[in-house]
């Protein structure tokens, strides 16, 4: 099952929804469509951040990520996200998708691109949406390792406002 929303506007903002390309899908846009929708004649500057799988944690091997959201509330969240970024640095277009289900590693789970007159506002817009998407939005990553053991991993952002990350170990009935 393909979840995903595009320009969204189901909730009457008066913001430009045509300026914003959000997904939270099972097949993620590649980086090229991402930038394609951002690039704007008028812009000097494209910025892109591609979150993708490594291949280890804490000196275990990591098979694969696996990403759970409640699609609706994600999407709107990421619209906000969208707009207060507008509002607090001069960006022209927005990408923001996210996959949902299996990431294997080396592929990208998370793809931010955004426009701008001049570099620094790409690139600070860029890094406040990965901060604000990790503590905001309504997606939950589970980490496979080998032997099947895994994890469901709580973001630094996430936990009472404090610096430190919260795993929980699963328990699968085989």
């Amino acid at each position: 099952m393909t979840t995903s929303a595009t320009n969204p506007s189901d909730d009457g903002n008066s913001s430009d929804d045509s300026r914003y390309f959000i997904q939270v899908t099972e097949n993620l846009p590649s980086l090229q469509e991402c930038y394609s929708f951002v690039n704007d004649p008028g812009c000097g500057a494209v910025s892109t951040f591609v979150g993708t799988t490594r291949d280890n944690f804490n000196g275990k091997r990591v098979q694969k990520l696996s990403y759970e959201g409640y699609v609706p509330m994600a999407v709107k969240e990421l619209k906000k996200l969208c707009t207060e970024a507008t509002l607090k640095f001069n960006v022209a277009k927005i990408a923001t998708v996210h996959v949902l289900g299996a990431c294997p590693v080396g592929e990208p789970s998370v793809i931010l691109a955004c426009s701008s007159p001049h570099r620094r506002d790409a690139l600070h817009c860029c890094e406040f949406l990965i901060d604000e998407l990790k503590a905001r939005v309504p997606i939950w990553k589970r980490e496979v390792y080998e032997g099947d053991e895994s994890v469901w991993k709580e973001n630094i952002e996430w936990k009472e406002g404090k610096s430190h990350r919260v795993m929980v170990k699963v328990d699968e009935a085989k």
